[in-house]
């Protein structure tokens, strides 16, 4: 699933948008944790978390396992892979 990091918490979490519309709290996966440096507006590939339970008032969790270049950005974008919902004028904050 595409998302877009709308914010930094520190510590390794970020607000993610997911392209279903839902904001989430990204993890950043261990194997690109020290590798692979994650902004604000970067497009990411989430995994959510299906053994959490759903509490009402707070987000819920996924995990980010890849975060894409500008070159493949541009890619998806010419071969319209990238969902509209996830233009970075689109997304509520």
């Amino acid at each position: 699933m595409f998302g877009r990091v709308t914010e930094i918490y520190g510590n390794e979490r970020m607000g993610v948008f997911c392209e279903d519309g839902k904001h989430r709290v990204g993890r950043i996966r261990g194997k690109i944790k020290k590798r692979v440096w994650v902004r604000q507006g970067d497009l990411v590939i989430v995994s959510p978390w299906d053994w959490e339970t759903q509490v009402a008032d707070k987000p819920g969790k996924c995990e980010i396992t890849w975060r894409y270049t500008n070159a493949e950005i541009s890619w998806l974008e010419r071969n319209r892979r990238i969902p509209e919902i996830l233009d970075i004028n689109n997304i509520p904050l």
